[in-house]
């Protein structure tokens, strides 16, 4: 089945203080980007479509085209899609500015994530066939996400029988002295083995029209608020809960690496160069 790359890389990074899209990570210069365009084409994936802002356009193609020499990739601009605003709009307003550039179903994820290379097998996979009315998400085990230092959030999925039932966005993740994983909100203690959203989707090409439609309430709702974005998994969740689409989850076992400081970015290149060496 042929499925296209969609990798949202327009954030701000305003944690990170920089444009965390390109920062390095790899030994021969990669940053996480160019390890999912490499593990994604790898697994099947046919094209890859990178959505970016405009003043960071020209250097993501620079890095892009120094990376991937051979690879054509296509370009949508999150910023010049509807009204402006400083922050950016959110992730569900993301994807639905690469709808022009995406022919059928898609595998969409985050820039600054690395998944690594079984994820996109496992999801090519489970895709062949994609119905109009299914997804996929990868499922990882909460423990394989955790950063050695600080607290994180994630989306914190009930699967039963391989589908998925709920997904909670949850806040303060994090390993404490005794060994367990808590998190502040909601509170509570949380299994190694929870299964972890990371914002890894598989979608048939339909989903454009939802978000479309999506996006003009959303706006409607909440387009004078400042920083209140349409993300995603909330469009995920209300599409389940409409009955439009099932949720099936790919379990993998790769270990989640990612960087929100700059203080992050040792730890991840350490932890990038044991696992690709």
């Amino acid at each position: 089945m042929s499925l296209t790359l969609v990798v949202m890389a327009a954030g701000l990074g305003s944690r990170f203080g920089g444009t965390k899209q390109l920062a390095v990570i790899g030994a021969d210069g990669e940053a996480f980007l160019d390890f999912a365009i490499k593990d994604a084409m790898a697994a099947g994936m046919d094209k890859v479509v990178l959505i970016v802002r405009s003043d960071i356009e020209a250097d993501v193609r620079r890095h892009v085209a120094g990376q991937h020499p051979d690879l054509d990739v296509a370009y949508v601009l999150q910023d010049t899609h509807g009204p402006k605003r400083d922050k950016p709009w959110g992730t569900a307003h993301a994807v639905l500015t690469a709808a022009p550039e995406v022919p059928g179903a898609f595998c969409v994820l985050n820039a600054d994530d690395y998944y690594g290379a079984s994820t996109y097998l496992a999801l090519a996979e489970a895709a062949t066939g994609l119905p109009d009315d299914r997804a996929l998400l990868a499922g990882f085990r909460l423990d394989q996400t955790l950063p050695e230092v600080g607290e994180v959030s994630r989306g914190i999925c009930e699967v039963v029988d391989g589908e998925l039932v709920s997904l909670v966005e949850t806040h303060g993740i994090g390993r404490r002295e005794d060994g367990s994983i808590t998190s502040t909100d909601p509170e509570g203690r949380l299994a190694d083995d929870a299964v972890a959203s990371m914002n890894c989707w598989v979608f048939p090409n339909n989903l454009f029209a939802h978000l479309e439609s999506g996006f003009e309430t959303f706006l409607a709702e909440h387009g004078h608020e400042p920083k209140t974005e349409y993300l995603l998994p909330t469009v995920v969740n209300d599409l389940k809960a409409a009955g439009i689409y099932t949720v099936g989850v790919v379990p993998t076992s790769e270990p989640w690496v990612g960087v929100t400081n700059p203080d992050d970015l040792e730890i991840a290149r350490r932890r990038i160069n044991d696992l690709r060496s």
